[in-house]
Order: C-alpha cells, then structure tokens, then sequence
C-alpha cells in the first residue's frame, strides 16, 4: 500500500491530507498527518484526481478513428498529460466508414485502452457543421445508430445531435431508452426546438456557444435554451481562443457547480509543432497553437490537453478547486463513469501530483504510476 500527501484539490476547496492506495482503488482518504503505516509519497504540492476528459478527439498528428495503434498513442500521451479516463471522440463519417471505427474501437473500451466512445456526428446542421465534412453529415437514421449501438456493445457513452434534423426526435428516444446521453450540439435549432430535445432526454451541451448561432436579444436559439434548464450540463472548452474569459467567468456563475464540464476537443494538432495534420479526412493547419481547416478556416478542435484547459480556466479567474470538479467528477458523472473524478474511497486509484502552478510532475492511473 502506497499513502500519497499533500493538498488535495476537492470539489470543496484545497486542504492539506493524504489518499491511501491499495490496489487499483482509493482504500480511504482523510486530512491532517498521513498515517505512517505504510509507505509515504510526499507530492511536494497539490493532489487531483485524475482528468475524465469526454470530448476528445486526437493528438500527435493522429485521430481515433486512424486505427488500434493510432488509439493507444493517444491514449497513452492524454494520459500521461492529465487525462487518466478519456471518450474516444469520432467526427460524421459515412456509414461504413463509422461502423468500421465503432468496431475498432469496441475492443479497446473493453480493454480500457479509452472508456468509451462519443459520437460527435453525423446528424448536425451543416450550416454549424465546424470542422465536420459537409458531405458526411446526415438525417438521423434509426437503423443506423442501432447497428452502430449493437456494434459497440455499450461502449457508446454520447452521441451529439442537432435537434432540428429529421427524425432526430426517434434518434433522441431510442438513445434514451438505450441508456446512451444525447448531447446537443453543431445546431441551428430554435429555442423551442431544443427544448424539446430536453424534455425528449438529452442532457449535455457539446461544446456551449461553439458550433451554434449567437445568443440574440430577438432569438436565443439553442444557447438561451441550454443555459436555461437546469438538468443540462455544459461542455466549455476554455482554450484560450473558443471562448472569452469574459464569457467564461459569466457562464461559470450561471450554470453552477453541477453543470459545468470542462472538456479539451483536443484534435490531432495537440502536441504538434505548426503545420498540417488530419481529422476526418479534412486538413487542418496548426498555427501558433490553433488547429482551423485550411478549406474554410474553420476552428478544429483544440490543440490542447485537458489541463491545459483547466490551467486556462484558472488563468480566467475560476477557483482552483471549482475548474478541477468541472474536469473531474461532471463529466464522470455525465457519461457513467461512476468510479471516477473523485478522492473517496471506492473510488479508482487515478491522481495527478503537480505543483502549485499545475504543473504535472507525476500520474497514477488505476494504482499504477505512469
């Protein structure tokens, strides 16, 4: 057994204590003096618990969907950056081509490789598409995404939906009855449109205010009806370049402790120097830490981590401990991953040590330093 001290970060506040490990599991977690029972890791700092990052879609040049060996990169660079749970998050594809990478990477989820998978398309609005090939997206199709549901074998954890597409109220239900969140997102959909996607079940927001018209005084459109119901909770990608910090102090006080998701989006141009890498079979060119398609200059994602994002959040004037529950125990709870986000006992052994300034010096993922 491995005691671990320092300050924990909780969703409470930061207090000095201690996290014993026993296992791939949290045995018990208490302030003050650790025990000295058995052997002490001093962290030097803070204590998090391990990122849980449910919108993420590449690094190092390479996207979920490029194959096994393109998986385990990313999931072994994402991790050693923060991310110790972390969706596979695949762009509108054809039919085919989706199914194929579902399949792909069904196994892996079962391996624990990624802990699920998130649909981010095909069924949203071309005109809101971002970095999503135009020619991929699609009317929801019932058999389809049950095909795809089958495939995966619940590895399937979000789909993202734009409300207003044909047929997406039949998508919505059948998710829900599957157990699977339906996120809204990449949407023109009306104000009241979309709340009839909440009524229907869906209960995220992918990426609040990006892929989506403008908040207007004469038409609040899906924003107004995203902030405004309580039961939603809000993908924020706070990269610095998504959204104003302006925005994000403003959002964070509206939404409140339980809404709010910290996510990185983070696109095969994380970890990569400038130049031209490849999401969904669009190009995109990274230039000083921005990934846009070079067909349209679109924005592409993030070409940051998650704790880059919560660092930014922080920079923005968020509390510490408030930008680490957003990118912890929120998203965790949004996508069932009930074991995760959390120092508790019972829960899975997944800490990042790191100084006072975030800065990760170590990562213990399931009991085990990386």
């Amino acid at each position: 057994m491995v005691t671990v001290r320092g300050d924990l970060v909780t969703s409470t506040g930061v207090e000095a204590g201690w996290v014993r490990i026993v296992g791939d599991r949290i045995g018990a977690v208490g302030s003050g003096d650790a025990p000295h029972d058995n052997e002490i890791v001093d962290a030097g700092g803070l204590v998090l618990p391990g990122l849980v990052d449910i919108h993420c879609h590449g690094a190092l040049g390479a996207a979920f969907g490029d194959g096994a060996a393109a998986v385990r990169t990313i999931a072994d660079y994402h991790r050693r950056s923060g991310s110790t749970s972390m969706l596979a998050s695949l762009v509108s594809e054809s039919r085919d081509v989706l199914a194929a990478q579902v399949g792909m990477l069904a196994p892996l989820v079962r391996d624990g490789v990624v802990d699920g998978i998130h649909l981010e398309g095909p069924y949203l609005a071309s005109a809101h598409r971002g970095a999503h090939r135009a020619d991929a997206l699609r009317d929801p199709d019932v058999a389809e995404i049950a095909e795809l549901l089958d495939v995966a074998g619940g590895a399937i954890r979000v789909v993202t939906v734009a409300p207003e597409r044909v047929r997406a109220g039949e998508l919505i239900d059948l998710l829900v009855a599957r157990g699977v969140p339906v996120a809204i997102g990449h949407t023109a959909a009306s104000t009241g449109e979309t709340r009839a996607a909440l009524d229907a079940g869906a209960r995220i927001a992918t990426h609040l205010f990006n892929g989506m018209p403008a908040l207007h005084h004469r038409d609040g459109g899906p924003v107004l009806a995203l902030l405004d119901d309580g039961r939603v909770t809000c993908e924020l990608i706070v990269d610095g370049c998504h959204l104003d910090g302006d925005v994000v102090r403003w959002v964070w006080r509206l939404l409140g402790p339980s809404r709010r998701i910290l996510v990185s989006d983070s696109s095969p141009a994380t970890g990569v120097l400038d130049g031209v890498v490849t999401l969904g079979g669009q190009e995109l060119r990274v230039t000083n830490g921005v990934a846009r398609t070079v067909a349209e200059g679109a924005l592409a994602g993030s070409a940051s981590t998650l704790l880059d994002v919560v660092c930014c959040a922080v920079g923005t004037g968020v509390p510490l401990h408030e930008a680490v529950t957003a990118a912890t125990a929120v998203p965790a709870a949004a996508v069932g991953l009930a074991d995760r986000g959390e120092l508790r006992a019972g829960a899975r052994a997944d800490l990042l040590l790191t100084d006072r300034s975030l800065d990760l010096q170590r990562v213990l993922r399931a009991g085990r330093w990386l």
